[in-house]
């Protein structure tokens, strides 16, 4: 049965300690190029991730073969990044964001 939180299309996210390790090191990354750009991946970021209160179903599934089907979602920010995110009950738990244009598939 769903909560009354999940009929209203109310999700919690969380945020776990290793999807903003992987966000601090995007940042930086990015600040040796541009502090504003980096900024604004960080503002992307929260902003992104915090849509995913209404609705997180609606982002596709993260196909890969080293990963169970149907294991996590992905949503894009910031133009070549991709949170990884699972919804469990009325919590939506991020778990790391990838630069999609380098390979990471070691993280899979």
């Amino acid at each position: 049965m769903r909560s009354e939180d999940e009929q209203n299309g109310i999700y919690d996210v969380k945020i776990s300690d290793t999807a903003w390790e992987h966000m601090i090191e995007h940042a930086r990354f990015l600040a040796n190029v541009s502090v504003d750009a980096a900024n604004r991946l960080v503002d992307d970021f929260v902003k992104t991730t915090e849509t995913l209160t209404q609705i997180p179903e609606r982002c596709p599934w993260l196909i890969h073969d080293a990963i169970p089907f149907q294991k996590y979602r992905k949503i894009i920010f910031g133009n070549h990044y991709m949170a990884l995110y699972q919804i469990k009950g009325d919590i939506v738990f991020i778990n790391s964001v990838i630069d999609c244009r380098q390979d990471y598939s070691w993280l899979l």
